[in-house]
């Protein structure tokens, strides 16, 4: 802890910083509060998503063992662009996608395996499930970081900033009492010197 000095300057400097950690500490929990309610959230649709994404890949497996045959998709489905944007959640920049654009080339129907428009159907879902699920999770670490920052701040203004300031403006106040107290003696002095000095002529 810093010195602070001991004069009524310093002593409304530590009331207002005070009153001003006291005013934003609350701020910083609703904060906080809320981040963990949306990693929480974020948590179960990363969850949910992953298991649509097993779902789908067991569906395209079963069709590969089906015919067991090998298929160049790459030369009939490959991935265009993706469309995001961004959103604000608990005053984090979070990416959004909003959505995947395949370029497709359809199949020859003779050459082709017959199973191939269900299995490029399931490899569209695949890539667009993969994508999802990872702008969540670069979602969910920016949110961690977000939240990891915060709980710093709090602790920091419950367990130093308050404290200390508390602490500062009780030690001022015992000084600068006590020091009210010696001048209140030294002036009863002065007078019954003074007062002595009188009777004394």
């Amino acid at each position: 802890m810093a010195k602070v000095k001991n004069t009524k300057t310093e002593l409304k400097r530590q009331r207002d910083a005070l009153r001003r950690f006291e005013r934003y500490l609350p701020t910083l929990q609703l904060k906080q509060q809320q981040l963990q309610i949306e990693i929480r959230h974020m948590e179960a649709k990363i969850d949910a998503k992953r298991i649509e994404e097993q779902k789908a890949r067991a569906d395209l497996d079963q069709w590969v063992k089906l015919y067991s045959e090998s298929f160049p998709f790459e030369d009939y489905l490959r991935l265009e662009k993706i469309h995001r944007s961004t959103t604000n959640i608990a005053g984090v920049t979070i990416p959004v996608m909003e959505r995947v654009v395949f370029d497709r080339r359809e199949p020859d129907l003779f050459g082709t395996p017959p199973w191939i428009d269900e299995g490029m159907r399931t490899l569209e879902l695949l890539i667009r499930l993969r994508l999802e699920r990872s702008f969540m999770e670069i979602a969910h670490r920016l949110l961690l970081a977000e939240l990891r920052t915060t709980t710093q701040r709090v602790n920091l203004f419950e367990k130093v900033k308050i404290p200390d300031a508390r602490e500062n403006i009780r030690i001022i106040r015992i000084f600068l009492g006590d020091q009210q107290t010696a001048e209140v003696a030294r002036a009863k002095i002065a007078k019954n010197k003074t007062a002595e000095a009188e009777l004394a002529r």
